[in-house]
């Protein structure tokens, strides 16, 4: 066989599916995010903890927090031992496991915040990746509606800390027992109703978009929209469609009076379904988390009851909340539309029982971290940019080096990000270095320079923005843009003045 008919394989570069790259802006900018984050959650008494990336596939369950379908949505693989691993699909059943094997040891209630990348074997799309950030605080152990009422509040100021300002955001709070008790009430209440309970659910979970009309006809005999696809409807009647909007809709009224959610709930003692005990029950912990709300001086505008929020639909237990953000953005057809959730969570009391068979109290919020830095981009929030690409020290004379590194240490003692070009380049690439770097300064010291006991700073960013203005290339060729000559003692001071430092 001769040479030329063996083909070395040679993998193509790209990118999983449903995976990106990160650059130093973002991981800059989530870093400084996450930073933020903490410190709220260290103010409210919060321990952070670790669970690996992947789990037995049995500990994952059929519980998955945003979906229907059990064991829908994981990576799994066997070991060598036949057990099948899975990679973890979010932080709450990681942390359910750790909880049910650490249960001695652990205080009661166990109070504890972490991060890290979650994976979902689902189909990508737009702003949707196979992995993404989440970072969680919960609360494992209390029943209390203060437990549920404090994670609200700790997202309200978490909110706020991130320089996300009253009126831009809110945190929307309802319980599941509001909506169980309401699908009894409605005649939903056997199991051969399960897939009309979806139905109604996944409509109201649509009303910010489809408004009540869209709502009203999938809660009817169904929905067609705009290309024509048809949704079968949950067919109620319209006594019950009458019920379910006055669940959405009465609140909304009365906050338009003026009252504050407590006194607002007292309006669904007027209607029949409070006889309903489960019904009943979520009222009753709406109003002690408003009355909370209240004493802590939370206003609507930062937490407020929304009946219509609905959360994952076989995971939670009793409250629910979403954290959205008001401002508005563009979708893919450049519409206007709000930019939505950035995170979200409830009450779970029957995670940990899967591991003990005793119920364990429990609630948590989840932030969706990648959502969230894209909401800081939109505000221009981010605090990546503080962060300067490092000054470049270029190298004119390769038998110098042990000079040039002498610089970079000064620099760098001095609190100055820098580098010494390591290259093998003459200078005119050691400039379009510095360039892609996005360097601000380059210092440069030939022998001339050296004898002299001086170093060139040049300052590219005034440098581009003077050449922007020069017409000729003989007139860029006859100026020294935007640089300097400096004593070499006095090189730290000049490079902090022209940095702005």
């Amino acid at each position: 066989m001769s040479t030329d008919s063996k083909k070395t394989f040679k993998p193509k570069a790209r990118v999983a599916k449903g995976f990106r790259d990160v650059g130093p802006d973002e991981i800059r900018g989530l870093r400084a995010m996450v930073a933020t984050i903490q410190k709220v959650y260290e103010s409210y008494g919060f321990e952070p903890v670790e669970q690996p990336f992947i789990e037995y596939t049995d500990a994952l369950g059929k519980f998955l927090p945003d979906q229907d379908r059990p064991n829908a949505g994981v990576f799994s693989f066997q070991d060598d031992d036949d057990q099948w691993l899975s990679l973890r699909y979010d932080l709450t059943a990681p942390l359910a496991r750790y909880v049910a094997e650490n249960a001695q040891k652990l205080p009661t209630p166990f109070r504890s915040y972490r991060q890290g990348w979650v994976f979902r074997n689902e189909k990508p799309g737009p702003g949707r990746f196979r992995q993404f950030m989440q970072f969680d605080a919960d609360t494992v152990g209390s029943a209390s509606p203060a437990a549920d009422a404090e994670v609200c509040m700790m997202a309200a100021d978490t909110m706020e800390a991130l320089g996300i300002e009253r009126g831009q955001y809110r945190v929307n709070v309802n319980n599941r027992k509001v909506l169980d008790g309401m699908m009894a009430y409605i005649g939903l209440d056997s199991v051969d109703d399960t897939s009309r309970k979806l139905i109604v659910l996944r409509a109201l979970d649509k009303l910010d978009r489809l408004k009540w009309a869209g709502v009203e006809q999938l809660l009817g005999e169904g929905r067609t929209d705009e290309s024509g696809d048809r949704t079968d409807g949950a067919k109620l009647s319209a006594a019950a469609i009458k019920t379910v909007r006055e669940v959405v809709y009465l609140k909304q009224t009365a906050d338009l009076a003026g009252r504050s959610d407590h006194v607002a709930l007292d309006e669904y003692s007027k209607l029949g379904l409070i006889e309903n005990s489960t019904f009943r029950q979520g009222i009753d912990e709406l109003r002690q988390m408003a009355l909370l709300f209240d004493a802590a001086d939370y206003q609507v505008n930062r937490i407020a009851i929304d009946p219509s929020i609905i959360r994952g639909l076989e995971y939670y237990t009793g409250p629910v909340f979403e954290c959205e953000l008001l401002m508005e953005t563009k979708d893919e057809k450049g519409n206007p539309v709000r930019f939505g959730s950035v995170g979200g969570g409830g009450r779970y009391d029957d995670l940990v029982a899967r591991f003990t068979g005793q119920q364990v109290p429990a609630t948590g919020f989840s932030i969706g971290v990648s959502r969230l830095y894209s909401a800081l981009e939109h505000l221009k929030k981010n605090k990546a940019s503080d962060t300067l690409a490092p000054v470049i020290v270029t190298v004119m004379d390769k038998e110098r080096q042990g000079d040039y590194w002498k610089l970079v240490q000064t620099l760098r003692n001095a609190g100055i990000r820098a580098e010494m070009y390591i290259g093998t380049s003459n200078m005119q690439k050691q400039m379009k270095y510095a360039d892609k770097r996005g360097s601000p300064l380059v210092i440069i010291q030939g022998g001339d320079e050296k004898a002299k006991g001086e170093v060139q700073i040049k300052d590219l960013r005034l440098g581009s923005e003077l050449a922007s203005a020069i017409e000729s290339r003989e007139e860029y060729a006859s100026q020294r843009l935007a640089q300097v000559t400096v004593a070499e003692g006095e090189m730290v001071e000049a490079v902090k003045k022209m940095l702005g430092k």
